[in-house]
């Protein structure tokens, strides 16, 4: 463990994706060293952005100890870092031993086993803290306790760390260093100190796509542009921001000859699941990047969005080139942890690596059945600040 004042810990990242997580982990000055995922597109663009860091593009389970180690050349790892499935895992054994989430689960856990790191740090859907998987949680919680860890539970929201997108995801922190976890604070859309400090929008988003250079990568505008005629004609009627989800919403932007043809009696509650010919607004963060590109329109310009200006949306950095064909860098960038959240945990790291050499001892806790209860209670920390708040904190400055 790195005991200099400036913290650069080394981690793995497994079920890596592109790499979001990772590149903020090195945002944050921390060092990856191996990143593990089976897509071959996705790790294509990992080693094309983390250029010290080896790669296993392949079936996790086919990583045998003996290789892992090798591709670790002798090097410690203080962190793993990934985004295993959990869902199916229970407290009954490793629940449905067919289900491929328990496999995957297990597989991070054996990484962590053999590498034996001073934190580890899982991402998930926010469905992995719902009242119906308090066991699950209890599980995971209880099989990271039984190696040494201490467990932490958080949902993160994006843009409360400086992404222009509002995006939640469920994180989990094991630490055998310290007696109690501790998460990021947000930067953004938050009240620091006296000051409402904004969330980044889309609009700041937009107007910084190109590299230091000079360059724009994976920004072509032709193949951004809507090839359906009735598609286009429709969204040029779409106001910035808006989009058509109830009848209320076709009768206010569409004329008879351009109107969906649904009938909106019948459908479930009288709505889209997901609003169709969604523009973004660029005065709001925008919502969660998707992993295609038909989910969201750009804001004034009658196209979708490039794969840039999502990644931008996902706080990737404009040098970070994606590969492979449009369809799997939009699955790539879709289906990232946004970079600044990355940043944001790889610095809550380092403020507890700093803690652990200011503290004596650490003391191990058992997570029980209430105490899982008042974790995934006490989980959902984000929330959006009311206009009015805002008024009364910029009125005592």
């Amino acid at each position: 463990m790195p005991t200099n004042k400036k913290i650069k810990l080394n981690f793995i990242d497994v079920f890596a994706g592109a790499g979001g997580f990772s590149c903020g982990m090195e945002m944050a000055g921390h060092r990856c060293l191996l990143g593990v995922d089976f897509n071959q597109h996705a790790m294509n663009t990992f080693e094309k952005n983390h250029k010290h860091a080896k790669v296993f593009c392949g079936d996790i389970h086919k990583l045998k100890k003996k290789q892992l180690l090798e591709m670790l050349d002798g090097n410690n790892i203080d962190v793993v870092v990934g985004g295993p499935p959990c869902q199916g895992f229970s407290t009954v054994g490793t629940g449905n031993p067919d289900d491929d989430r328990n496999s995957l689960f297990l597989q991070f856990v054996r990484v962590v086993r053999l590498t034996s790191p001073s934190f580890v740090v899982m991402e998930n859907v926010t469905g992995l803290l719902a009242k119906k998987n308090e066991d699950t949680l209890k599980a995971v919680f209880n099989k990271f306790e039984s190696m040494g860890y201490n467990m932490g539970v958080q949902v993160l929201s994006a843009e409360q760390h400086g992404a222009p997108e509002k995006r939640r995801r469920t994180i989990i922190i094991g630490s055998k260093l310290n007696s109690s976890i501790s998460f990021p604070k947000p930067s953004h859309n938050t009240i620091v100190g006296r000051s409402f400090i904004p969330a980044v929008t889309v609009g700041d988003a937009l107007k910084k796509l190109k590299t230091k250079s000079g360059k724009f990568l994976n920004h072509d505008i032709d193949l951004a542009q809507v090839s359906n005629k009735l598609d286009l004609a429709r969204l040029k009627r779409i106001p910035e921001g808006k989009g058509i989800r109830y009848e209320r919403d076709e009768k206010a932007y569409l004329t008879p000859r351009l109107k969906l043809g649904v009938n909106w009696q019948t459908i479930r509650e009288g709505r889209f699941r997901q609003t169709k010919y969604q523009r973004l607004d660029r005065k709001l963060p925008s919502p969660t990047i998707m992993t295609h590109r038909h989910s969201y329109y750009h804001p004034v310009e009658n196209r979708y969005l490039t794969q840039r200006e999502a990644a931008a949306l996902q706080s990737f950095p404009n040098n970070f080139e994606f590969t492979g064909p449009v369809s799997a860098q939009w699955r790539q960038i879709g289906n990232a942890v946004p970079p600044l959240l990355g940043k944001a945990i790889g610095r809550a790291l380092s403020a507890m690596v700093k803690e652990a050499g200011a503290s004596k001892s650490v003391s191990r806790k058992k997570t029980t059945v209430q105490a899982i209860k008042t974790i995934r209670e006490r989980a959902f920390v984000y929330r959006d600040l009311k206009k009015s708040e805002i008024r009364t904190q910029e009125a005592t400055q």
